[in-house]
């Protein structure tokens, strides 16, 4: 039996990562932050099956004795500052997060189980003001955001360690993925997320920025499968992983609304505050080599991916009016009398 330690567990990936390892018969370790009350995000129905350490990317020390307590086999960095508007308000702390603590990490690996294997969350945002079309494994970075440049050091810290010491490293070019756990925050789900709650009248805009810009977007559930993959190959390398397929913000919000029954013109505001300092306007990755070497392939399209957002964030919203119209109702009867 394996034993894989998870960063960001609490997160999207952490949570879809966590269900396959513990399929697979892993024993699966999480690292979290603590924090005043007991946060499990997007890990909350795994918190009885996964052992939970806590720990901190930029504290190499407690790092340290997470890889020695949970003595793994495999190791999968998923933990970031990861919002790239936040990263223009955040500079120094994605930094930290996101680059520097991957050598805190890398350093606990080599000095305490340097035979773990590790797996680093790169990303498409390293891309950048793309140089080439597709974007593959050896496309120049030219990232356009702190998040972008903190990640870029963290995926060359990858390579370095592995072309260094005896260890082995790879990291995921993972393009966009999405599912019904991503954050609010983030474009996709703010999208889904808004229109179910327009659709039941609990809102009635939804405000966004650069409608064209284009992503190669996939389901997060796939992609985690890839991340598995990358740690059971004989040698280390790195990958892209995406769809292959690009589409324009303007198609996600058509389809999310057109999947509600709605027309996005009669609420859809462009707002300034949502365009980004320095903007990325295409990604498209090109998952041949994943294909090829991995075996790996998405299974779920874009028009199902926001399909099943929409269900989610529609069954969401219906329990929310639900509870919204009972609580006024309260009042209503409570003031009657």
């Amino acid at each position: 039996m394996k034993t894989a330690l998870i960063t960001g567990i609490t997160g999207q990936d952490g949570s879809y990562l966590a269900e396959l390892l513990l399929a697979k018969g892993y024993t699966v370790y999480g690292v979290r932050r603590r924090t005043s009350q007991a946060h499990y995000g997007c890990s909350e129905h795994l918190k009885d099956d996964i052992n939970f350490i806590y720990a901190d990317m930029t504290d190499q020390a407690s790092l340290i004795r997470a890889v020695e307590k949970s003595q793994p086999d495999e190791v999968y960095n998923l933990a970031a500052q990861s919002f790239v508007q936040t990263s223009w308000e955040q500079p120094i702390l994605t930094a930290d997060v996101t680059g520097l603590g991957v050598i805190n990490l890398l350093e606990a690996i080599r000095l305490v189980k340097s035979d773990a294997r590790f797996y680093q969350a790169s990303t498409s945002e390293m891309f950048g003001k793309v140089q080439e079309m597709p974007q593959t494994e050896r496309t120049p970075f030219y990232p356009r955001s702190p998040y972008g440049v903190a990640k870029l050091f963290a995926h060359w810290t990858t390579v370095n360690y592995r072309e260094s010491y005896p260890m082995f490293t790879c990291s995921g070019i993972l393009f966009n993925h999405e599912s019904p756990r991503r954050g609010v925050e983030f474009v996709t789900r703010k999208i889904t997320h808004t229109v179910a709650r327009i659709k039941y009248g609990l809102t009635n805009e939804l405000r966004l920025g650069n409608l064209d810009a284009k992503r190669d977007w996939g389901y997060a559930g796939d992609y985690v499968k890839a991340m598995w993959l990358m740690l059971q190959q004989d040698v280390p390398d790195d990958y892209v992983i995406a769809t292959g397929e690009t589409h324009t913000v303007r198609e996600f919000v058509e389809q999310a609304f057109e999947y509600a029954g709605l027309n996005y013109r009669d609420y859809v505001t462009i707002d300034p505050r949502f365009i980004r300092p320095a903007e990325v306007e295409v990604l498209l990755g090109n998952p041949e080599k994943a294909r090829t070497k991995l075996g790996w392939a998405p299974e779920v399209n874009f028009e199902q991916l926001v399909h099943m957002m929409m269900e989610e964030d529609l069954r969401l919203a219906a329990d929310e009016k639900k509870s919204s119209d009972n609580r006024s109702e309260r009042i209503r009867r409570s003031v009657s009398k």
